[in-house]
């Protein structure tokens, strides 16, 4: 069993010159005895803040290393903790103790760096910083990409500027009140898209979205069997409804007032049957079935919403049809128009609103 040592504390927190401790950046020392290391500090020893600054340089046939204990590279370890440095007396079994300071020692890859090149490629980009890389180190693959993108950036560059002088001489020969009425105009065309057909010298208050653009005679026919549920509903259907939640809360609100009147009762009936069902497609995003909404949805109206409520989209080999943001704002408008029509042209947003989880900016634009 070997004796235990016993060690002696000699260092000062406050020594001059603590023992140096080294480690590189760049790897491991094979052969430590061929380095050969040299000190320097600062000339104004008064100074309290720099009298204990070092830079520390060692040469080898290769590189040349260099580390310091101040800046902004400076190991945070030696602020954090305190490094020793133990001589052992084998005869005695008594260590001694010394302060000791690690240095981080990082390859100089020239002698005659120039400050202003250094700060150049410091405030590049990441991108610009490995185009360099690439076009020292890369291969010949990287290097033709780079080229190529390169390529591709000066031909943007030129289309941009052919575009932006093309764009001055529209303004010059038109006009910029010109342009503005256009550019109106589109944004009339572009709403209109997705709304209902609008009469704008209409007489009468229905005759401005008319019901035919809504629900066409053949559309509205084959609504006459599954709004047959709605004609006879009694309170208490009605109450089992909105507890199971199976229509939204503008249809059961509305089925508490259906008319007396046959045929009144019947044509609300439908008007309600397709509102829920336009509310409820809706909420759909990506439809992968042939008959989104049941069996019970007539095949004419499943046509209908995926004809004029979808959009076609291509995506992993198959077009799919896709209920986009303004393809449910088309939904909205085309439920707030038929909600009118229901109403006598005098109707509360607030629950359409809630059922369709509408933000209230957005049903002020309806409104």
């Amino acid at each position: 069993m070997a004796a235990a040592a016993t060690w002696r504390y000699r260092g000062d927190p406050e020594a001059e010159q603590p023992a140096l401790l080294v480690q590189f950046s760049n790897g491991r020392l094979r052969r430590a005895d061929d380095m050969h290391f040299t000190v320097y500090r600062d000339r104004d020893s008064a100074n309290p803040r720099k009298r204990h600054r070092r830079i520390l340089v060692s040469e080898t046939e290769r590189l040349s290393y260099v580390g310091n204990n101040f800046g902004s590279g400076v190991m945070k370890c030696n602020s954090l903790c305190r490094y020793f440095v133990g001589v052992l007396d084998k005869d005695s079994g008594q260590m001694e103790v010394y302060n000791a300071e690690l240095f981080n020692m990082q390859p100089l890859l020239s002698d005659n760096l120039i400050a202003d090149e250094t700060e150049d490629y410091q405030n590049k980009s990441y991108r610009e910083k490995m185009d360099l890389c690439i076009e020292a180190f890369g291969t010949s693959k990287q290097k033709r990409a780079l080229n190529s993108r390169r390529m591709n950036a000066v031909g943007s560059d030129i289309l941009n500027t052919a575009v932006t002088k093309a764009a001055a001489n529209i303004i010059d020969a038109r006009g910029i009140t010109a342009l503005i009425q256009d550019v109106a105009q589109d944004d009339v065309q572009n709403i209109s898209i997705f709304l209902p057909p609008c009469h704008e010298d209409a007489d009468k208050p229905e005759n401005v979205y008319k019901f035919e653009d809504i629900l066409s005679p053949g559309e509205y026919e084959a609504l006459r069997v599954p709004a047959a549920v709605f004609i006879n509903i009694t309170p208490e259907e009605i109450i089992k409804k909105t507890e199971e939640k199976s229509h939204c809360s503008f249809v059961l609100e509305e089925l508490k007032f259906l008319p007396l009147d046959e045929k009144s009762r019947d044509h609300k009936a439908r008007c309600l049957w397709f509102l829920d069902i336009l509310i409820k497609f809706s909420f759909l995003k990506v439809i992968k079935k042939k008959h989104p909404m049941g069996p019970e949805c007539p095949h004419i109206i499943s046509r209908k919403l995926m004809k004029n409520f979808t959009s076609l989209t291509y995506n992993n080999g198959s077009v799919q049809n896709l209920i986009s943001a303004s393809m449910k704002a088309k939904i909205t408008a085309y439920v707030i128009a038929l909600a009118l029509h229901i109403n006598n042209f005098q109707t509360d947003l607030t629950v359409l609103q809630n059922d369709m989880k509408l933000q209230e900016s957005r049903s002020d634009c309806y409104g």
